[in-house]
């Protein structure tokens, strides 16, 4: 099954969101899940990436260049520190922070609440995780 997560577009001029397809097998039925799927496929990712090392980085053009000088941070997206990710961490992780309310989750517009709530998917609906900020300041 298919479904778009909307992600921030790092970078862009406009701060603009764009949906990213986004393939979830066996489809999950409850929000952890969903989480479990999501970050297991993310972690293969990052962790494809290390080992693939610097021979991918790639040029970049004059916008990006300019896109990433607005955020204060020219980068080619290499993880010079190469140490890949443990999956199991990256899932406790992200379980116990949905728990503590450091993100969100959304499903087209409904909030997603409970880890164990029963979630019924359709083909391309829209996910969108957001992180919640805390406000930077001293503590007096």
């Amino acid at each position: 099954m298919v479904l778009k997560i909307n992600l921030k577009q790092i970078g862009e001029r406009k701060q603009k969101i764009a949906p990213i397809d986004f393939e979830y097998h066996p489809v999950p039925k409850t929000v952890r899940e969903l989480i479990i799927q999501t970050v297991t496929s993310y972690v293969a990712s990052f962790n494809e990436r290390i080992r693939e090392g610097e021979n991918n980085a790639k040029p970049l053009s004059r916008n990006q260049i300019t896109d990433m000088a607005q955020i204060g941070k020219i980068a080619f997206g290499i993880n010079y520190g190469g140490k890949e990710q443990s999956l199991h961490k990256a899932v406790e992780n992200a379980l116990q922070s949905f728990e503590d309310g450091i993100y969100r989750v959304f499903l087209n517009n409904s909030e997603l609440e409970n880890l164990d709530d029963n979630i019924y998917l359709k083909e391309n609906d829209s996910l969108t995780f957001i992180k919640l900020t805390m406000l930077a300041g001293r503590m007096w």
